[in-house]
């Protein structure tokens, strides 16, 4: 399909955190779309329902063929719009593999030094940034910002220093050869690279009950620093988890909301004794144990209304009511593709010395797939910014 063909039609709601993120990639690659928003369009939901056998899925994504896409990742939209996946070079100086702020970062140090760059990201630059409501603890801007503001901000800067973005396309495996390093992509093309940074994140675990995927964004929430501040004045809110980082984020939250009920799934909380009497003694928090989140659901306006807790013990089902729930059950690096490369420590983060570099010659790692690396936007920004330096004294020598 052309891109100057009629405009396809994108349906979706300002909540959705993946309407944000296919409107950004459209948008990125100038694809022209008309943004129809079913909150503000109600009438048009029977039209979604009927493409999609009766659910409501969005974003759902209508072309001028009649054909549509439903809550499609990136690359499936890149591929029925016929756009360019493939790289412009076929050897760089460096090979960056993800392209949120970590990645970006450095790539924008690197590419002001000279460096050939290219950023390989397998969804849309500006990594889980790009897909985030709003920051308001990002440096520099008092009033917040929107993620897909900064995501953009971060790319434009990046091209404008000459490096080049892949949208939509994955990495699948890394090899060092006589040669240097090859990068196989997912599209089947290989590039060469003198290095490779990783820098390609990690996801927070779900609990994968019913509506939390619907509610992301919108009530479900994975950081209590990013997004806390947005229920203030709350009655309540929930935190699943009661590992370290669950009980800390649930303490944090007593700042702005008037209680906190943290739900485990296990019959004891995992944190330390100090944070567990923290918890007990604070005016504002209770704790359930040995319960586990069977669904979340809505109200009218598409945000949380209430998480449903089956106490696992009993059976019995009840409903919690609350303006917002966090989880904090973990995080997963997106690391998959490096499992017969480089050294991955037991939970699959990549494991690097204190120069961002791996056990594999020119291969570096930085951001949260980083073992011990702090889940922060302006951390990510600034390992970004320091394993480009590393990676200044690498590429000067690979070069001789």
């Amino acid at each position: 399909m052309s891109t100057t063909e009629t405009p396809l039609t994108v349906y979706g709601a300002p909540w959705c955190p993946d309407c944000r993120r296919a409107k950004s990639f459209l948008g990125a690659h100038h694809v022209p779309y008309e943004w129809i928003d079913l909150e503000a369009h109600p009438e048009f939901v029977a039209l979604v329902e009927s493409l999609n056998g009766g659910s409501r899925v969005i974003p759902t994504i209508l072309f001028p063929d009649g054909t549509h896409l439903a809550e499609p990742a990136n690359d499936e939209i890149a591929d029925k719009l016929g756009l360019s996946r493939t790289a412009s070079r076929r050897e760089y100086d460096l090979v960056v593999v993800g392209g949120g702020p970590t990645g970006l970062t450095a790539a924008i140090y690197a590419a002001r030094e000279n460096a050939s760059v290219l950023v390989v990201e397998k969804s849309a630059a500006g990594g889980q940034a790009g897909v985030t409501e709003r920051l308001d603890n990002y440096p520099g801007f008092p009033e917040g910002v929107g993620g897909a503001e900064l995501a953009e901000r971060m790319a434009a800067q990046a091209r404008r220093y000459g490096v080049e973005i892949l949208e939509a396309v994955g990495v699948t495996g890394i090899e060092r050869g006589e040669d240097g390093l090859s990068v196989a992509l997912a599209t089947g093309e290989v590039v060469g690279a003198l290095a490779v940074l990783v820098a390609t994140g990690s996801r927070y675990r779900r609990t994968g009950a019913p509506g939390e995927g619907d509610l992301i964004g919108s009530g479900i929430h994975f950081c209590a620093t990013c997004d806390g501040p947005f229920y203030r004045g709350a009655t309540e809110i929930v935190v699943v988890g009661g590992g370290n980082s669950g009980l800390e984020e649930g303490l944090f939250l007593t700042q702005f909301a008037d209680h906190v009920t943290v739900v485990e799934y296990l019959d004891t909380l995992a944190a330390s004794r100090l944070l567990q009497d923290k918890v007990a003694n604070h005016p504002k928090m209770s704790v359930v144990t040995s319960t586990t989140v069977s669904a979340f659901t809505g109200d009218a306006t598409g945000k949380l209304r209430a998480v449903e807790l089956e106490d696992r013990a009993t059976g019995e089902r009840r409903t919690h009511e609350a303006a917002a729930a966090f989880v904090f059950i973990g995080l997963d690096p997106n690391s998959e593709f490096l499992r017969d490369t480089v050294e991955l420590d037991e939970r699959g983060f990549v494991v690097s010395d204190e120069q961002f570099r791996t056990n594999v010659e020119g291969v570096y790692v930085a951001g949260d797939v980083r073992r011990g690396s702090t889940k922060q936007l302006a951390a990510a920004v600034g390992e970004g910014a320091a394993a480009a330096i590393a990676l200044r004294y690498h590429l000067e020598r690979a070069r001789v």
